[in-house]
């Protein structure tokens, strides 16, 4: 039996992330539907895991500490994103008895690891990306600007809070509904593209 190739798995991963963040976005700033948003952001952190093992793959010859590195922060980050996700999802499905919340979240204190530590991994693995050649630089300079993003998005959360203030609401609708979805599709539409190597 022929194994579906893994770039092409990667790919498809890729893409799902990219419309799993699009559609949390949606869901959680437009819609403002806790249980459909926390659904999204679940299955994005999960499908982040496969498209950050799959770019490890493909880096890890460039600088192979650098790309670790990378790739534990990209693991770390995109698993506490899914824990994020399912924390609010469990607490919507059967909501505690008490739950006040201004208290930060124990899973994941104001996006700590969803935002601040996969933000992280991204500018890490957009310096690989530029180094190694092997995708199209735009691809790093947009990974740049998301990370970028994802780090602004969880200092705000972590000293303003308040999502509709500026310095909170336009990284998160920039990061959200445009640069976040596209970094994920583009990279897919490259793995899906590009022959085995």
């Amino acid at each position: 039996m022929k194994l579906f190739p893994f770039h092409k798995k990667i790919g498809l991963s890729s893409f799902a992330a990219g419309l799993s963040w699009l559609l949390y976005a949606y869901f959680f700033v437009i819609v403002r539907d806790p249980f459909t948003s926390s659904l999204f952001l679940t299955v994005a952190g999960l499908l982040s895991l496969e498209v950050f093992a799959g770019l490890y793959t493909k880096l890890h010859d460039v600088d192979q500490g650098w790309a670790l590195v990378a790739l534990l922060l990209g693991v770390l980050g995109a698993g506490g994103t899914a824990l994020h996700g399912a924390f609010d999802l469990a607490n919507v499905i059967n909501p505690p008895l008490s739950l006040d919340p201004s208290v930060p979240s124990q899973v994941d204190p104001r996006g700590f690891l969803a935002f601040g530590v996969t933000g992280l991994a991204l500018l890490k693995f957009s310096y690989l990306i530029w180094v190694s050649k092997r995708f199209t630089q735009n691809l790093s300079l947009l990974g740049f600007v998301s990370g970028i993003l994802l780090l602004v998005i969880y200092l705000g959360r972590l000293t303003v809070l308040n999502p509709a203030d500026p310095v909170l609401k336009y990284p998160i609708l920039v990061e959200g509904f445009v640069v976040n979805p596209l970094w994920y599709l583009w990279l897919g539409y490259l793995f899906w593209t590009k022959k085995r190597e």
